[in-house]
């Protein structure tokens, strides 16, 4: 690069952080952190409540099943009406910065009613701890310890799950949720049987770093998550005094044990697909993403599209559709 582009760029990045420097994140997001730590959230998301009646025409079944009481985690089951035979099982983590929205909101309740709809699945989408009252790994915890839950329930719904055929999913922070699943449940994949994975699928996951990287330089002001609003949430979320190249943050970055896990998930030939869309400031580093899983040998699709924003693939009925096609490719 020359010294006139380095000039250049060290100018666009004062320019950016200058426009930036007004916005106050927290009256953003509407939200207060309180001197003990905690968040009060002003605003809650709309909600839904779960539809376990099968004489109402909802796209699919749901009902609310407690995984740790002592933790306040619980998991909401999705159940195709009328079903009969096994069906592939889709463990969702929602995304919202590690900080907001539930497994019962109306955003990520909808997008999981018609999935297990549309591609003839399971769904069980987890209410994990959010930070920063549970900072990170608390949630890596939770996403883990559902599958432990999974296979010793004895709920009628689960017995519909063919646990051979097990998918992980999340989207933006869930996205990162999934990823760090995928790692520790290949870390200890005989913990976990019967529950076998097959398959990661990341929409838009949630990464950092402290480098910029172009994408987020040129998308600094977007109106869904400009970099003020990514900076905090990463700072509410990551281990107290942990910069964005934390191991939780920045996958690109890590050493040699997690080297051993990616080619421990090669060996078990699990499938990863990541979703991206060049409107989302988040898309370098999840294009960055793909490339190392292929690096690693193994076997992942990524799949962007141009303009969209980020979220987009749960909000646009239309590109949900990219996801669950692509489930339906993998199920065979």
């Amino acid at each position: 690069m020359s010294s006139l582009h380095i000039v250049v760029s060290v100018f666009s990045l004062y320019l950016i952080y200058v426009a930036n420097s007004t916005m106050d994140p927290y009256k953003a997001l509407n939200i207060i952190l309180n001197p003990d730590g905690t968040l009060t959230r002003l605003s809650i998301p709309p909600q839904s409540p779960p539809s376990p009646d099968p004489t109402l025409p909802t796209p699919a079944l749901s009902k609310d099943l407690s995984v740790n009481q002592s933790k306040h985690t619980w998991a909401r089951i999705y159940l195709p009406h009328n079903t009969k035979s096994k069906l592939p099982l889709i463990v969702f983590y929602h995304g919202g910065g590690f900080i907001l929205y539930n497994a019962n909101s109306t955003y990520f309740h909808d997008f999981c009613a018609n999935m297990a709809n549309q591609t003839q699945s399971i769904v069980v989408s987890l209410e994990y701890r959010l930070a920063p009252e549970h900072r990170l790994p608390a949630a890596y915890q939770d996403s883990l310890e559902v599958l432990h839950w999974i296979k010793t329930s004895d709920d009628p719904w689960l017995r519909h799950a063919d646990y051979s055929r097990c998918y992980l999913m999340g989207e933006s922070a869930g996205g990162n949720i999934a990823y760090n699943a995928a790692l520790r449940a290949a870390a200890e994949v005989d913990h976990i049987k019967p529950i076998q994975i097959k398959g990661v699928v990341l929409i838009q996951p949630f990464f950092g770093g402290t480098q910029r990287t172009p994408s987020e330089v040129r998308l600094a002001e977007d109106k869904t998550i400009p970099l003020p609003i990514t900076d905090l949430m990463w700072n509410l979320s990551l281990p107290v005094g942990a910069d964005r190249d934390h191991e939780y943050s920045n996958p690109m970055l890590q050493g040699g044990g997690h080297a051993r896990i990616l080619d421990e998930i090669r060996a078990l030939g699990w499938r990863v697909a990541v979703f991206g869309c060049q409107g989302d400031p988040l898309v370098d580093r999840d294009s960055d993403l793909v490339k190392l899983l292929h690096a690693k040998g193994i076997h992942v699709v990524g799949k962007f599209y141009q303009g969209g924003r980020h979220g987009i693939f749960i909000g646009d009925p239309s590109m949900s559709q990219q996801v669950f096609h692509l489930l339906q490719t993998l199920y065979g």
